[in-house]
């Protein structure tokens, strides 16, 4: 037994294709190194991130029967042979599209926003200095040059 997020009744399930368990253990590894993830810690992963993982293990491991010499390739993002040119995405000689596409549905591999503090918010301010409503709590000043 293979310890996988997928097995290999749910890589035929999903794809189509049979696979053994080596091919099914390579295609967990590669989606390891592509998380930052390894399967001993499960437990700790939510179930929503175990499906979406479990997806792409089976694509993964489908699209690496079909793969020859995978672990020799060269890193490159653009091949030209015979007049024939042809450019991939970064991960493209390594990685399955759909196994890549599930990743992205990965909670922890998602973009994320990031707040930058305003110098209001640095500063302690609680309040809007500009409401009407903070006017009784800052102090008033006269406009110089007057008369």
């Amino acid at each position: 037994m293979v310890n996988a997020w997928a097995t290999p009744q749910q890589v035929i399930d999903t794809t189509g294709v049979s696979v053994t368990g080596q091919q099914l253990a390579q295609a967990q590894s590669d989606i390891e190194i592509f998380t930052n993830r390894i399967w001993a810690d499960t437990e700790r992963i939510r179930a929503r991130d175990l499906h979406w993982l479990g997806q792409a293990v089976a694509r993964q491991a489908a699209w690496l029967a079909g793969q020859f010499g995978l672990e020799t390739r060269l890193d490159a993002t653009q091949i030209q042979q015979d007049q024939v040119s042809t450019s991939l995405q970064g991960d493209g000689l390594v990685l399955a599209p759909m196994a890549a596409r599930a990743l992205r549905r990965v909670s922890w591999m998602r973009s994320r926003t990031v707040h930058i503090r305003s110098a209001l918010e640095s500063a302690g301010v609680a309040v809007n200095p500009l409401a009407d409503a903070s006017d009784d709590q800052q102090a008033w000043t006269p406009l110089s040059g007057g008369a």
